[in-house]
């Protein structure tokens, strides 16, 4: 049994894009997700107030707390004898130094806290493009079917980033790679006394042979972390 999470919340479309790629591969998995959106949150948990947990089937739960909340209430209550937690699609990239925002990937980090195998997933996307969720669900079956057949090392997981879909670019390889090292531009606009991030993540700067350059490239990156 595989728990499937994500941090942009139960109701978006990238889970229900991973959830369908699972059930395609014949998988089993439970939904154990945010209730609402918790984008950019890292490894926040909640220690200090109590965590709803809401029932929607027999499969779903949404959970009043962070992605890290959800797989740690998965993994002690709701699914103690699981294989792996798969958190995503994310609706945009977590690449490079992403990862430390990002709370789809944390999620799998804590999954890996656990020595439980993990796979984060997200979809680069360009300024005003939509994503393709079809075309999402079958790359995710893809990289399923290649890493779930690769040993896994204690204290790892793996973050994986779907590029941008194109119909002038033909199906992407899938490229093992380090993760960047270089930072989000680090740029601001002042206004009225306040600070508006205004970086733009497409102009980031990125290492040769990285998770950056290969997604911005066209391809599907494979960096597999440790803690």
């Amino acid at each position: 049994m595989f728990v499937i999470t994500n941090d942009d919340g139960i109701d978006a479309p990238g889970i229900r894009s991973l959830l369908n790629a699972v059930r395609q591969m014949n998988l089993e998995a439970i939904v154990v997700a945010p209730q609402s959106q918790f984008s950019g949150c890292g490894h926040q948990v909640t220690t200090t107030q109590p965590i709803r947990v809401e029932q929607r089937s027999e499969y779903e739960y949404a959970i009043a707390g962070t992605p890290v909340d959800c797989v740690r209430i998965a993994l002690s209550h709701l699914c103690p004898q699981v294989e792996g937690v798969l958190s995503g699609i994310n609706a945009g990239g977590n690449l490079g130094t992403d990862v430390y925002i990002s709370g789809t990937v944390a999620a799998v980090r804590e999954a890996a806290m656990h020595r439980v195998p993990g796979i984060a997933f997200s979809n680069y996307r360009q300024e005003n493009c939509e994503i393709d969720w079809a075309i999402a669900t079958h790359r995710a079956i893809r990289v399923l079917d290649k890493l779930l057949a690769e040993p896994v090392e204690p204290g790892t997981y793996w973050n994986v980033n779907l590029p941008q879909y194109s119909t002038q670019i033909s199906e992407p390889n899938i490229i093992f790679c380090a993760p960047c090292t270089q930072p989000l531009p680090n740029t601001f606009r002042l206004e009225n006394d306040r600070f508006h991030y205004s970086g733009e993540y497409a102009k980031r700067p990125y290492d040769l042979g990285g998770d950056v350059e290969t997604c911005f490239s066209g391809h599907i990156a494979l960096t597999q972390l440790s803690l």
